[in-house]
């Protein structure tokens, strides 16, 4: 491991702003009812804004809005559906001052979401799917581009690697290059190593580890490794519900090496911990 100080940059989600020299918490809020963690628990609008502003109160400057499942198995959402799941609750929250992402890989469903007053597309496909790259680089926002090997169907047989860390940086390069090929700026580009996506535990621990060097690339980075199988099976088999320190641990861990963003469950035990780690660069 070693440590990392952020560089100033800010990323701007239409009229407002991130200043992402210092680390900011991403709130995850699912609007599915089949999502590893926390599924089923926000399906209705009002439970899911509801849940949202208490994690803005908590620290959360993010607030980032999935209407579909990427969980191992998880099953296929027609487009439509994705959209009645997730615009209404943009629309509601685009009332409050915070930052939206949305966890999709549909350029229909980014559209129709950025339309209600989405700032941010994140993709775990990383643009691959047919119109993706077209429609990020027309939209103009910023774009988390994620590595993952194959499909969540597909993804669990597909971790063979020569080496994790680089081989993780050589697509996900190569996920970027395409992006600026086809016009998406690079200001508003950000990149996830995709923990848990097409990875074993140990390499998830080694990516982690060795997380510093995706700062090589030159792209503010997301950490996105809450509640996560590898923390589970590191704890000696936790389950989801029970692994909220070793997450907050493993976050903090990433921000050391130069995450501009960690993406969580847990708004308020990593918001403090933050906390703390800012207070000791004072």
């Amino acid at each position: 491991m070693q440590l990392v100080s952020l560089p100033k940059r800010v990323l701007q989600c239409g009229d407002l702003s991130l200043d992402l020299s210092q680390p900011h918490v991403m709130g995850i809020l699912n609007v599915t009812p089949d999502s590893f963690s926390d599924g089923g628990l926000h399906n209705g609008k009002d439970d899911a804004v509801a849940r949202a502003l208490v994690m803005i109160a908590e620290g959360a400057t993010v607030i980032d809005v999935g209407g579909e499942s990427t969980r191992p198995g998880a099953s296929a959402v027609v487009v439509e559906d994705e959209i009645a799941r997730v615009v209404p609750v943009v629309e509601e929250l685009a009332k409050h001052n915070v930052v939206i992402s949305i966890d999709t890989s549909s350029p229909e469903v980014i559209k129709a979401a950025v339309k209600a007053g989405a700032h941010i597309w994140n993709d775990v496909r990383a643009l691959t799917r047919p119109y993706a790259l077209e429609t990020a680089a027309s939209l103009n926002i910023p774009v988390i581009i994620m590595h993952m090997r194959g499909e969540p169907t597909t993804m669990n047989n597909l971790d063979q690697y020569d080496n994790v860390t680089a081989d993780v940086i050589s697509e996900l390069q190569q996920r970027v290059n395409d992006a600026l090929n086809a016009g998406v700026k690079s200001e508003n580009i950000m990149i996830d190593p995709g923990f848990g996506f097409a990875k074993n535990a140990q390499q998830n621990l080694q990516l982690l580890n060795e997380f510093y060097k995706l700062s090589e690339m030159g792209y503010p980075i997301l950490s996105a490794l809450s509640r996560k199988r590898f923390i589970g099976e590191a704890l000696g088999g936790a389950d989801a519900q029970s692994r909220a320190v070793g997450s907050v641990a493993a976050h903090l861990i990433s921000v050391q090496q130069g995450a501009s963003m960690v993406r969580v469950h847990d708004v308020k035990a990593t918001s403090e911990a933050l906390i703390i780690w800012k207070a000791m660069q004072a």
